[in-house]
């Protein structure tokens, strides 16, 4: 099964990126733009209206690691992982492994989603450095309309 990989530098400590992922607050921060739902164990998504774009069961919250497991969304997203990998540095900063895995197929939609992850993990690097975010729709990068 295809997977998509990121890889970043983040001149933050590991704590504070982790708040950004592991908090709806954080996550509205750097993505989504948008008041998010959920509770310490699944996070719905919003981009816009009342109906949520995607909901996450958290498989895991620790320091080292947040794993989000897709419940609802699109359907290519049905039963994907994923995983944010955080690793303290030397240097007091965090480098951070994505990986949304478990496509069933490599195809349009996953390029794009690709695309926008990169985007959107920009925003999350800028935001935890500088306070600068780009959440949605300012970091997306492919539309689907």
């Amino acid at each position: 099964m295809p997977d998509i990989l990121h890889r970043f530098t983040i001149d933050a400590p590991r704590e504070r990126v982790h708040d950004l992922i592991a908090t709806k607050e954080g996550v509205e921060s750097w993505w989504t733009g948008h008041p998010n739902g959920g509770d310490e164990t699944t996070l719905q998504i919003f981009f816009s209206g009342d109906k949520p774009a995607a909901v996450f069961d958290v498989v895991e919250a620790t320091p080292e690691q947040i794993i989000w497991r897709v419940t609802d969304g699109p359907s290519d997203w049905a039963g994907t992982t994923i995983t944010f990998a955080l690793q303290e540095r030397p240097d007091g900063g965090t480098t951070l492994l994505f990986t949304h895995s478990e496509w069933r197929e490599a195809n349009e939609f996953m390029h794009g989603c690709s695309t926008n992850w990169g985007s959107y993990l920009t925003s999350l690097k800028a935001g935890a450095e500088h306070g600068e975010f780009a959440a949605y729709p300012a970091g997306e990068m492919s539309r689907w309309s």
